[in-house]
């Protein structure tokens, strides 16, 4: 595990502030009637754009954005920014005796705050990406066949600063925990000061500027094409106009993922698996920075659960619209997502395509298997009576495809947390498959590469015991020079190969069309 490090702010001063500047004696703290003392809460007059912060704090070390792209009521309200957390761990592969979850529970074991009524959800706590091979930590599983850029399992800051957004109001705060220091004036002190810190970096004009490490061709941890996993040139008759010009290529060739789809439905044929998700990984070489990439991407296909995370040598740019797990007050909340139809550029072919897919009883039969596994692993660690189902296989619209989405609520036991509900349910059983080990090891056979953030999560686990994350599809990592996308769907015994290569496809059009 990477030692903590312990910031304080510092690295603010190194993106170019200077402590002159506006006193903190004219600023009237936002001050909500049930909020420890501790805390420091400003609102923003006016409230910034989420966007433009986001770009100003992406100079500043693990800059998170976890943003509602896509605004919607139920799932796009609140937009969070943080970066410069005074606490920061990696997990890898080849630390297989740790147990990071452990780590993290005993890193946050110190900090806890109650949750302040009338903000946004998040107001600090661990925050970062939990990989897709995570997994390999929580289940004994084959090992990934290649994994040549070797992403970090797990990588979580601890952020006491975050600027929250509420969209439908228009508001925005900075909401400053004084974390890691402990007892009350020490911790009122650091949260004003920081909180100060962050004001300043929003409002000067000169900051500073650090190299995205995704294109440097300096980099010693670059990857030279001839070092990675056998690349085959893409199709176009499968892929479409989008492609053109990418410079794109897959770890596999059309003939071998239609082979491949055909083999795992021999799989699901002969009892040893309900459903599997199987996936494609598309590479091309890094062109711009990371942060221009996201900002692209949120704009051509904003979704209600995107964000971006910097790892340092990695950076998740993501636009995904399914939530994995919530937890509120005890309540968890799953959504996941299966069944997908292309949109089109004509209304009523998207309307036809979305009774079709209503009424698929291959799609309708896919994302009901996935249910029935997280009413299953939810029930692990929540009431079995609070286990329900409310609502089943609904359409959702997006820019470039539509889904069938249901929705699982549940209640936690008494004594069990949001970590211990990520041991019981990770990872999502959408992208995985049923039974979900037995389908993962099927993945382990049949997948050329190393899935890396691919299929985890991103998201956070509030100091206050609350917890929000998303499922990492839809997702470019960026890193090492190359930017990846993989793309996938769930296989069924009622599957036809082409036309499930042909909807990794259309899954990956709108992050395509980010690339530049």
């Amino acid at each position: 595990m990477t030692p903590p490090t312990a910031r304080n702010g510092g690295s603010i001063a190194g993106a170019g502030l200077t402590s002159a500047g506006i006193s903190d004696d004219t600023i009237a703290p936002y001050r909500a009637a049930e909020a420890d003392e501790s805390i420091w809460i400003e609102e923003l007059h006016p409230a910034p754009a989420a966007e433009a912060v986001f770009r100003r704090l992406s100079v500043l070390p693990h800059c998170l954005y976890l943003d509602s792209a896509r605004r919607d009521r139920e799932l796009g309200r609140y937009s969070f920014v943080a970066a410069d957390p005074f606490d920061f761990t990696e997990a890898r592969h080849s630390e297989q005796a740790a147990d990071p979850l452990a780590d993290l529970a005993r890193r946050m074991a110190a900090f806890s705050s109650a949750p302040i009524a009338g903000l946004p959800p998040f107001q600090g706590g661990a925050a970062g990406l939990l990989s897709y091979d995570f997994a390999h930590r929580l289940e004994r599983l084959p090992p990934p066949r290649c994994d040549e850029f070797e992403i970090p399992t797990m990588a979580m800051g601890l952020y006491d600063l975050v600027v929250a957004f509420d969209h439908f109001e228009g508001r925005a705060w900075i909401i400053s925990q004084g974390f890691p220091e402990i007892e009350s004036p020490a911790r009122r002190r650091r949260a004003r000061g920081r909180a100060q810190q962050f004001r300043q970096l929003l409002e000067t004009s000169q900051i500073g500027s650090r190299p995205d490490r995704a294109r440097s061709p300096n980099s010693r941890r670059e990857i030279d094409a001839a070092r990675l996993a056998p690349q085959f040139s893409i199709d176009e008759r499968f892929a479409g106009d989008a492609v053109r010009g990418a410079r794109l290529t897959s770890n596999f060739s059309p003939e071998r993922y239609i082979a491949t789809v055909a083999r795992a439905i021999e799989y699901i044929r002969a009892g040893d698996i309900f459903q599997v998700n199987l996936s494609q990984r598309l590479l091309c070489p890094a062109t711009d920075d990371s942060v221009s990439l996201y900002l692209r991407l949120r704009e051509r296909n904003p979704a209600p659960m995107a964000g971006y995370f910097d790892l340092g040598e990695f950076q998740i740019v993501s636009a995904s619209p399914e939530r994995f797990l919530r937890v509120a007050d005890g309540r968890v909340e799953a959504r996941p997502i299966k069944g997908t139809r292309r949109r089109t550029a004509r209304p009523e072919a998207d309307l036809f395509a979305g009774d079709e897919l209503r009424e698929s009883e291959k799609d309708n039969a896919e994302n009901v298997m996935i249910v029935d596994l997280l009413r299953n692993d939810l029930a692990r660690v929540c009431l079995p009576e609070s286990v329900t189902v409310s609502e089943l296989c609904r359409l959702e619209v997006f820019e470039f495809v539509q889904h069938l989405v249901s929705v699982v609520q549940a209640e936690l036991t008494t004594g069990n947390t949001a970590i211990d509900l990520i041991r019981a349910a990770f990872p999502g059983g959408s992208i995985s498959g049923a039974p979900k080990i037995r389908a993962m090891q099927i993945i382990a056979e049949l997948e050329p590469t190393a899935r890396g953030a691919y299929c985890g999560c991103l998201g956070f686990l509030g100091f206050d015991g609350s917890m929000d994350m998303n499922l990492l599809i839809r997702t470019i990592t960026a890193g090492r020079g190359w930017w990846q996308m993989p793309v996938g769907g769930g296989i069924v015994a009622q599957s036809d190969p082409v036309r499930e290569y042909e909807e990794t496809w259309h899954k990956a059009e709108g992050m395509i069309r980010a690339l530049g």
